[in-house]
């Protein structure tokens, strides 16, 4: 069960107060909630997230047992009661032992309810680490490498195109070293995508307006957009509408670890009349309007 940081979900500190948490709460609530974000596939996701917290969180039995077992709060009685049977003489060396939350008690449990004891020498698992990667919307378009640092140590990953907002990757080793020889923790990476003000993304497609000048729209033409993958010519029919939409197969996102296969671009078209006509204009507006 991968441990998920509440404190973080919610947005507060671990020394928040009980008012501040369902403060917190209600705000995310109200800003996440799925009907609210139909276009958002992790809507969901993060809804039953932000409940789950307030769940635990705002119940001070429930909360004390997560500050102090982290993911394994559900079996906290479980293991006081167990720890309570085997006696302090099992632990010849008086020595206490104290895990934060975010430790992993897989082995711990493991080795404790499987054996029935703990030697000194027990393998632990280190702890998972989290980091968040800012990317902008062109830089989903490629798979690159990037290089950046947590706890001090440099990581260089590579990142698939197509990546979305809110994706998470996970990296196995890259976490908190083990104990007495355990395995080290992973390393989960959140994707954050920001908005282009350009084009809206939606899945694999994007969605863009360009202007188009009357002359072209009603005579038809040739004119260049700029995409995020560079510049992209297209041709206008004549008599083309206010507000005609065309689409552009393969210019969209890239599928995410799908070779080859990419999104389309949706394009409307948005007329610009012209302004500060000369006299002459005018006029010929005039003559063509009667000829209408």
């Amino acid at each position: 069960m991968e441990f998920i940081d509440y404190y973080k979900v919610l947005g507060v500190d671990k020394s928040a107060s009980l008012d501040d948490i369902k403060k917190a709460y209600r705000k995310l609530a109200r800003k996440l909630h799925p009907d609210l974000n139909p276009n958002d596939k992790t809507a969901h996701l993060k809804f039953q997230q932000i409940n789950e917290a307030n769940e635990v969180l705002s119940d001070p039995e429930k909360r004390k047992k997560y500050d102090q077992y982290g993911k394994d709060w559900k079996q906290a009685d479980q293991f006081e009661q167990h720890r309570q049977s085997q006696g302090r003489s099992q632990y010849g060396d008086g020595k206490e032992f104290s895990y934060g939350s975010d430790s992993d008690f897989s082995d711990f449990f493991e080795s404790l309810f499987g054996r029935g004891q703990r030697s000194s020498q027990t393998k632990f698992r280190g702890q998972d680490y989290n980091a968040e990667l800012k990317l902008a919307l062109n830089d989903v378009m490629a798979t690159k490498q990037e290089t950046f640092t947590v706890n001090g140590k440099n990581i260089r990953i590579t990142i698939p195109a197509g990546v979305e907002n809110g994706q998470v990757i996970k990296l196995k080793g890259y976490g908190s070293p083990g104990v007495n020889g355990g395995p080290a923790g992973d390393l989960f990476i959140s994707f954050s995508v920001a908005d282009d003000p350009r084009f809206k993304r939606s899945g694999n497609d994007l969605y863009t307006n360009v202007d188009v000048e009357l002359y072209t729209a009603l005579l038809g033409g040739d004119i260049t957009i700029e995409t995020l993958t560079g510049k992209l010519k297209l041709k206008v029919n004549p008599e083309t509408q206010n507000g005609t939409k065309i689409r552009v197969k393969g210019k969209g996102v890239p599928v995410y670890k799908k070779e080859g296969e990419v999104g389309d671009l949706y394009i409307t078209y948005n007329i610009k009349l012209p302004t500060n006509l000369s006299e002459e204009q005018k006029r010929l507006f005039t003559e063509l309007s009667k000829l209408n």
